[in-house]
């Protein structure tokens, strides 16, 4: 049975262009793979990001990774789909293929 929180992450999702959940957020990262992956999204050109402080909601946490399936953050979506963590989002910007998909 799905977490029941999971309807939350799917509003979020499907609310805004560009969503990641990280510990902290995109002004304050509070780990290193949550900053980096900021910092592609940004030189991907996105101007706004939504994002969910995983740190702040341990249930928001679990809903997600049962929405996911996928256990670590940061866990970015681009218009409505899981792109994946850090090191995704990074190999798809050096391929240009981020840029073409925030088109």
């Amino acid at each position: 049975m799905a977490h029941p929180l999971v309807s939350e992450v799917e509003k979020l999702v499907q609310s805004n262009d560009v969503v990641i959940y990280m510990k902290g957020s995109p002004d304050f990262p509070m780990c290193g793979f949550s900053s980096r992956a900021c910092a592609v999204l940004k030189a991907a050109g996105v101007e706004k990001i939504a994002s969910f402080d995983v740190l702040s909601d341990d249930d928001m946490w679990t809903a997600l990774e049962d929405f996911t399936q996928w256990p670590t953050v940061p866990q970015i979506f681009v218009k409505g789909k899981f792109i994946g963590g850090c090191d995704i989002v990074g190999e798809m910007f050096e391929r240009g293929e981020l840029q073409d998909l925030l088109k």
